[in-house]
């Protein structure tokens, strides 16, 4: 049997950290159904602390996903209370080809943090954090 998947990311700050992916990646941030975040809260199946707003928007606090523009593919962003201390055991490749030198200056850029460059064989990647120090590599 087959599975689909979606990939969830520990953060302190889910909102700014799937604006940051959402860019760096060309994919699109889920829009926020305000009105069925209000009648939930009206209803009494969440609370006004369950909500926040960003960018002048009402959201669920505690997270906020990402799509792929043609397949759908997830990424949610998820906020945890302990920050990030050891390095990350899953990590996203995105495959970038030739233009690995001007997506990691692009990222860099944005707040990515460059941590290590690597090749084996003819394979090369280059391993970024993003602002909050989850692993990246472009291949």
């Amino acid at each position: 049997m087959a599975y689909d998947f979606q990939v969830t990311v520990d953060c302190a700050h889910p909102h700014d950290l799937a604006d940051w992916w959402a860019e760096a990646l060309g994919w699109s941030v889920e829009p926020s159904d305000e009105a069925f975040i209000r009648r939930m809260v009206a209803e009494g199946q969440a609370t006004e602390e369950d909500t926040t707003t960003h960018r002048g928007v009402l959201v669920w606090r505690l997270g906020i996903g990402i799509r792929h523009p043609e397949s759908g593919r997830r990424i949610l962003f998820q906020r945890v209370p302990e920050p990030k201390t050891v390095k990350n055991r899953v990590h996203l490749d995105v495959y970038v080809g030739e233009q690995r030198e001007a997506e990691a200056a692009r990222l860099v850029g944005m707040g990515a943090k460059e941590l290590f460059r690597g090749q084996q064989g003819p394979y090369k990647w280059i391993t970024l954090a993003d602002p909050e120090g989850n692993e990246l590599c472009l291949q």
